[in-house]
């Protein structure tokens, strides 16, 4: 078994891309910072038990911090999320986010589909509170980036 260091996590390219083309301000704080693709790496902490065997099973909880802020159109379009948690259970692997700077509650943004875990990383979908997070411009169940752990 190896623990799990860090999670990367690009949200949805073509999101980070608009906010991008719009004029609008990415960023990367309190731990979390961005790969040369533009994902955002957040550091395990030490509370963080989640681990990856041999054969590719998780195992435990991942616990990990920074925030990542994005921001355009003067305002209208505020998307926060920090201190993501990844969470293995009988029932699937899901990923909770803190939605304000406050972190006094985590929203379920995504499911991961561990089975079909890659090179490429573990696919996800947009959860119900994660589709609300995006400003609700992307259905439920939309693919949006994968899950890289190291």
């Amino acid at each position: 078994m190896a623990r799990v260091t860090s999670l990367t996590w690009g949200v949805k390219q073509s999101f980070r891309g608009y906010v991008e083309m719009t004029g609008g301000v990415t960023e990367a704080a309190e731990g979390a910072t961005r790969d040369a693709d533009g994902a955002f790496i957040f550091p395990a902490t030490a509370e963080s038990t989640l681990e990856l065997a041999a054969d590719g099973a998780l195992t435990g909880r991942g616990v990990f911090q920074g925030e990542v802020k994005f921001d355009s159109h003067g305002g209208m379009l505020k998307v926060f999320l920090a201190d993501p948690i990844l969470e293995v259970t009988e029932a699937g692997a899901t990923l909770t986010v803190a939605d304000s700077p406050k972190r006094n509650f985590r929203i379920e943004v995504v499911k991961l589909d561990l089975a079909a875990a890659g090179p490429d990383g573990i696919p996800t979908k947009l959860s119900v509170d994660g589709v609300y997070l995006l400003g609700a411009h992307y259905p439920l169940n939309t693919a949006v980036d994968p899950v890289k752990l190291a």
